[in-house]
């Protein structure tokens, strides 16, 4: 059984829809399909989420209309019974009218969760009524996590318990990426950008044949379009690589993601929804590592510094602390450096999460900070690697091992 996925570009209009069922028509027929939200119904759900916590009812009624009359637009294009997907929407235009009296992060999932569900109703329609048997799945049911919410760890076995009782080979499912279910049945998420490893999941519960997840990249590029006019597709990775790649940002692969399927050999494959037949990037089992540099690029960086208040030193006892309320307030650690008397780090500037993550740290520390930063990341740099993106760039941290620079810059224009 294969297992492939869809993100939420590959399927933001009817033309999309379109596309995806006719290469499960031609390529996976016996296949798991995970499917994002449509489009930036992730993001809208967010603004709604918002509204709600804040109270702000007739931000909650526009956002719930364009969000209502996105996917009607998608909808009338296509053919099929879409009665699930309007139950949806009453489902979520009722739970907004409920008081607000759980966590944010909590609220945040029940409410986001939702894209995803409409998007795989929305396909398992379409995919019927074009004549394909597709059997829609709940992934709430069927991938169980504790109760970390926005960031919900898998419970394998029971997990992959469920998985294996709902799914049959040689038949064809739908289903959501990024959401999961804890023990007393409350949805949760399992970070931004999940669907990847909803993919992992799946593909490692059933022992697939293969996980491709279809973008709108002709596979894995050694440095985002966005930022070099000139990049090359890596055709192969090996799992370590594809780690590294994806632990320092690299936004093809979710960092979760590879570490499933390395666990049992499964392959990897990136795809271009655009050009089906092309081979992509194949990630596996290799002994030949990256031969050329690849570059990442993380904006809207934040490079905070700590000094102790007192006499003391950065040693045991700070660092646990200082990592004790990163723990707290939910923020990633992307580079931390340290000296006898100072802690530095770079954090994504999140504004949910930064102020509260500052007020906690200031607690103990003096602390400073810079914003609008850009941490780049080269692995197997050289020197010239590194002047290539330093034009115009003023550099206030560096860092280095073996095979792996990280640049903390701002730009100067």
């Amino acid at each position: 059984m294969k297992i492939f996925k869809f993100g939420g570009a590959s399927v933001k209009d009817a033309a999309g829809v379109r596309n995806l069922a006719e290469i499960v028509r031609t390529q996976g027929q016996n296949a798991v399909i995970i499917v994002s939200a449509m489009g930036k119904t992730t993001n809208a759900l967010e603004g709604i989420v918002r509204a709600y916590v804040h109270q702000k009812t007739d931000d909650i009624q526009s956002q719930l209309a364009s969000l209502r009359d996105y996917h009607n637009t998608i909808m009338s294009e296509l053919t099929g019974d879409f009665s699930p997907v309007h139950q949806t929407l009453a489902h979520l235009e009722n739970q907004l009218q409920q008081p607000c009296n759980s966590l944010y992060d909590e609220i945040y999932d029940q409410i986001v969760s939702l894209g995803e569900v409409l998007s795989t109703q929305i396909v398992a329609a379409y995919l019927t009524q074009t004549g394909l048997s597709a059997h829609w799945l709940d992934a709430r049911h069927l991938v169980r996590t504790d109760t970390t919410f926005r960031e919900g760890r898998v419970d394998w076995e029971a997990t992959n318990r469920r998985i294996k009782d709902a799914i049959v080979k040689n038949q064809l499912y739908i289903t959501q990426g990024f959401i999961g279910q804890s023990p007393d049945n409350r949805t949760t998420t399992l970070g931004r950008e999940g669907s990847d490893y909803s993919a992992a999941i799946f593909a490692y519960c059933l022992n697939a044949e293969s996980v491709t997840i279809w973008k709108d990249v002709p596979g894995v590029l050694n440095a985002d379009p966005k930022w070099f006019d000139e990049t090359v597709l890596l055709s192969k990775l090996t799992y370590q690589d594809a780690i590294e790649l994806a632990y320092y940002g690299a936004t093809v692969i979710h960092p979760k993601t590879i570490k499933p399927l390395q666990n049992k050999g499964i392959p990897l494959c990136v795809r271009s929804f655009l050009q089906p037949d092309a081979p992509g990037t194949v990630i596996g089992n290799s002994d030949r590592h990256l031969s050329i540099p690849s570059f990442i690029f993380k904006v809207n960086q934040v490079l905070i510094s700590l000094h102790p208040n007192d006499f003391s030193f950065i040693a045991e006892d700070n660092l646990s602390r200082i990592f004790g309320r990163f723990a707290q307030a939910g923020v990633k650690i992307n580079l931390m450096q340290n000296t006898a008397i100072s802690f530095s780090v770079v954090v994504d500037n999140n504004p949910d999460r930064l102020p509260v993550l500052l007020d906690l740290l200031k607690q103990d520390f003096r602390v400073s900070y810079n914003d609008g930063l850009e941490l780049i990341t080269i692995r197997y740099y050289d020197q010239g690697t590194i002047e290539r993106v330093l034009p115009n760039k003023k550099l206030l941290l560096e860092q280095k091992s073996r095979y792996t620079v990280q640049l903390v810059v701002k730009d100067l224009d």
